[in-house]
Order: structure tokens, then sequence, then C-alpha cells
């Protein structure tokens, strides 16, 4: 990956781990991957750009405990953090404005929820001319009544990728060198 290359990553805040009747699919290996791509954009001194939704008297309610960005993850003092209030990340945010500023042509995008953050974001990076990359198996959601997580993650994976918004890749085939 060259210079103009930066990691998203998406509402991985507290909230998402501490729902007593709903758990992340594959919620333990998806921290994995994302640790992992943390750490991989760390050592290469990648810019990482954190995603964090904020809504007024909820669990994401700005100063929470929930709303803070998960431990494993948390943002260093060069990495930038951006508040959203919607499920896209550039819509009201000054995301645009810190990705021209870097110069950045190129998203790795994690995180979650697939098919409210993730897919929104990656549609909305598409549109502004962003080459996207999803990695697969570092984003999650939760079963929804009508649907499995895992057929949901499967179909935005199917939906977003194969050139149409994003290339899909796993965690293990990222390198950033």
């Amino acid at each position: 990956m060259n210079d103009h290359t930066a990691l998203l990553v998406v509402d991985v805040q507290n909230a998402m781990f501490t729902y007593p009747d709903f758990k992340l699919h594959n919620e333990e290996k998806v921290l994995d991957n994302i640790t992992s791509m943390v750490e991989k954009a760390r050592e290469v001194n990648m810019p990482i750009v954190y995603i964090q939704h904020t809504e007024d008297d909820s669990e994401y309610k700005e100063g929470s405990s929930t709303w803070e960005i998960h431990q494993r993850i948390e943002p260093r003092s060069t990495d930038i953090v951006v508040q959203k209030r919607t499920c896209d990340s550039f819509y009201q945010t000054n995301l645009q404005e810190e990705l021209k500023r870097l110069h950045i042509e190129k998203l790795v995008i994690v995180g979650m929820q697939t098919e409210f953050c993730i897919d929104t974001t990656v549609r909305s990076a598409f549109s502004k001319g962003y080459n996207n990359i999803l990695v697969k198996d570092a984003h999650s959601t939760f079963d929804n009544g009508n649907l499995i997580a895992s057929q949901i993650i499967n179909h935005h994976n199917d939906i977003l990728g194969g050139g149409r918004f994003a290339i899909l890749k796993e965690t293990k085939d990222i390198s950033f060198e």
C-alpha cells in the first residue's frame, strides 16, 4: 500500500460489547482482527482514523464509558478521532477534510455495525472517490430477528465487495508495507 492510505475504524466502542441480550457475531475474533489491523497500521505509521458514534441520551452519550473506543484499540494522540451522529461517517463531520489534509486516496475499513455504519460509510467513501478495501473478517453485527448476523455480514460483503464499492480482503491478506 502507499502513503495515501488510511485505516478507518468505525464505531468500535464499548457499547457494542456490553449489550446484555446481544453479542456481536464472532465477537472476539472480529476484535482480534481489528486489533491486528490497528497494530499493522501503527508499525508503518499509517494514519488511523477512528469514527466514534455520538448520540445524546443513549449509551453513545459523549463522555460515558460505553461511548469510549474499546480499550484494546484505544486511539493515540497521533490518531484522528471523528465524531458522527448518523450512519454515514462523512455526513456533517470533518472526516473528508481530515482525509484531504492527509492526501488520503485509499481507505481500509473495519468496524461496526455491518448493515448500518459500515455499509453507509463504504458507499459514501466510494461516491467521494476513495478506493476502499473492506476487511471482510473485521466487521460485525448482531442477529436482527429476520436474519442471523452471519447472513447479514455475508450479504453485505457480497453487495459491497467485488469492486462495486470496495475490494474485499481478509485480515491475514493485508500488509501495509
